[in-house]
C-alpha cells in the first residue's frame, strides 16, 4: 500500500470515513476539515443537469447556459426529493449537480441502492465512480461482476478501470466511499477496502486531453432507486497535495541536500540555495547540472514560479551548449503569465520547440508545484500536479518551432539540469530513479 493512502487514512480515520458508519455518527454532520453538501433538509447548493461535457457547457453563451440549468433543475425536481436526512432519487432525470467546482479534494459519501439499477459519481464533471448492482449478471460482461468503485470510463486494460476488489454491501445495507482526487489521479476506498489505487482517471469527453483541472461533483441516475447521505468535502491545500503526490520514494535519489549545491557543476556562481531550494539567481542563467549522467529515469521536484518567471529541465544535457537544442531536450518551465503570444511549443511542460503540453495545470504563481518528469528512450512523459500534460516520441518529431533543428535530439544519455533563464525561479525536493533497460 502507498504511503500517500496511508496519510489519507490518517486524516479521516477518528471519523471511521473509510468503514461504516458508527451508531454514535450524527446525520450530514461533517468530520472536521470537511464541509457538508448536502444539508440534509433541502437541495441548497445543488442544481440539475443532464450530461454533457464541460467544455460543451463552457462554449455556451450566458444565456444559453442559464436556460439549460433552469430547464434541467426542473427536471431533477421531479425526481429528487429529501427523506428523513436521505438524499432519494427514483433513477430518472437530471443529475443533481454541485453549484461549486472543484479541483482536488478528498470527498466523503454514503449510498444505498437496489436490484438492477447502477449509478455513479462524476468528479470534475466527468464520468465516473462506477455504482454497479454487482449480482445483475446481464451486465457481467460489462464488469458488473467486479463491484463498485472503479473508474468504469477509463479504457479497457487502464488502472482503476476495474476494482482492485469487489466490496460492495449486500442490498439494504449502507456504503460508504471515501475517494481522494488529486489532479486526476484518484484512489477510492469502498466500506474501508481499497478498490482503486492512484489511477489516472481519464476525460471520457476527449481522450487526448487529460481531466479538467476543476468542475462539478454530479450524482448520477439510472433505472433505480438510489439513496445519498453525508456528503461531505475537503479541499487538498497545493502544499498538502504536493506532499501525497510524492510519497511513493521507492528506488529513488535526493539529487539535492538543502543547503547548498554539492553535486552540481555549470553555472554554480549563477544559483544560490536559499530557504532550502535552489534558485536561480535574478539576471543570471545558464545550465546547473549533475555530476552524473543519466540514460532512462524518473526525476521529481517541486518549483515555484514568480510571475512571469521563466526556467528549464535539461534533459540528457551533454555539458555544453544550449540545452534545448544540444541535448534531447529542454523541458519548458514558464509561468502561465509570462507575456506576448507564445507558441504552442513554448508554454509549461512543452519539449521546447518540438511538442507542446496541455496547459491549465499550473498552480498560480508563488505557489509550489509538483512535476514528475519519466525519460525512456526517446519517450517523455510530464505530470504536472497529479496531471499528464505531455506524452509525446520525441523521434517523431518533423516539424521544429522557427525550423530549427534539435540536432541533440537522439542522444542516448547525459546530465540533468536546470536552464536558467535570468528568473529566480526555485526547485527543491529533487529526487531522481534510474530505470532498467
Amino acid at each position: 500500500m502507498r504511503t500517500s493512502t496511508l496519510i489519507s487514512i490518517l486524516i479521516v480515520a477518528s471519523t471511521q470515513a473509510l468503514g461504516s458508519a458508527s451508531p454514535n455518527e450524527k446525520l450530514n454532520e461533517p468530520p472536521a476539515g470537511f464541509t457538508a453538501l448536502f444539508n440534509g433538509q433541502d437541495l441548497t447548493g445543488w442544481y440539475g443537469m443532464v450530461s454533457v461535457s464541460p467544455t460543451e457547457i463552457a462554449a455556451m453563451t450566458p444565456e444559453d447556459r442559464a436556460k439549460k440549468k433552469a430547464a434541467d433543475t426542473q427536471d431533477a425536481l421531479k425526481h429528487w426529493r429529501v427523506e428523513n436526512g436521505e438524499l432519494v432519487n427514483d433513477g430518472f432525470g437530471a443529475y443533481l449537480t454541485t453549484e461549486k467546482e472543484y479541483g482536488d479534494i478528498e470527498l466523503m459519501i454514503d449510498y444505498k441502492t437496489v436490484p438492477k439499477a447502477d449509478s455513479g459519481i462524476y468528479l470534475r464533471g466527468t464520468p465516473q465512480v462506477q455504482i454497479w448492482d454487482y449480482t445483475e449478471e446481464a451486465k457481467f460482461s460489462i464488469g458488473a461482476d467486479k463491484g463498485s468503485g472503479g473508474l468504469w470510463n477509463n479504457s479497457p486494460g487502464a488502472p482503476g478501470k476495474d476494482p482492485l476488489v469487489r466490496a460492495d454491501k449486500p442490498f439494504g445495507e449502507w456504503n460508504r466511499f471515501f475517494i481522494r482526487q488529486i489532479g486526476a489521479r484518484t484512489t477510492v476506498y469502498l466500506n474501508g477496502q481499497l478498490v482503486v489505487d492512484n489511477a489516472i482517471m481519464e476525460n471520457l469527453w476527449d481522450r487526448e486531453r487529460p481531466l479538467f483541472p476543476q468542475g462539478n461533483i454530479q450524482l448520477q441516475t439510472h433505472g433505480g432507486e438510489i439513496r445519498w447521505r453525508n456528503i461531505f468535502v475537503r479541499e487538498i491545500p497545493a502544499e498538502e497535495a504536493n506532499q501525497l503526490l510524492q510519497q511513493d520514494e521507492e528506488g529513488f535519489v535526493s539529487l539535492f541536500n538543502g543547503r547548498d549545491l554539492s553535486g552540481w557543476q555549470g553555472a554554480v556562481e549563477n544559483y544560490e540555495v536559499r530557504d532550502g531550494a535552489i534558485a536561480c539567481k535574478p539576471h543570471q542563467g545558464g545550465t546547473l547540472f549533475t555530476q552524473q549522467q543519466y540514460k532512462d529515469f524518473v526525476v521529481r521536484l517541486e518549483f515555484r514560479l514568480p510571475p512571469a518567471g521563466n526556467n528549464g529541465l535539461a534533459i540528457r544535457y551533454p555539458g555544453e551548449g544550449d540545452p534545448a537544442y544540444s541535448g534531447m531536450c529542454e523541458l519548458q518551465v514558464l509561468d502561465a503569465g509570462y507575456p506576448g503570444q507564445l507558441d504552442p511549443r513554448q508554454v509549461h511542460g512543452s519539449a521546447y520547440g518540438m511538442v507542446g503540453a496541455h496547459v491549465g495545470y499550473l498552480r498560480p504563481s508563488g505557489q509550489w508545484n509538483y512535476q514528475e518528469v519519466t525519460v525512456r528512450g526517446s519517450q517523455i512523459q510530464v505530470e504536472l500536479n497529479g496531471t499528464v500534460i505531455l506524452d509525446t516520441d520525441l523521434s517523431q518529431v518533423t516539424e521544429f518551432m522557427g525550423g530549427n533543428p534539435h540536432p541533440g535530439l537522439k542522444t542516448p544519455q547525459g546530465y540533468f539540469g536546470f536552464a536558467g533563464h535570468s528568473d529566480p525561479v526555485e526547485f527543491r525536493n529533487i529526487k531522481i530513479k534510474t530505470l532498467q533497460d
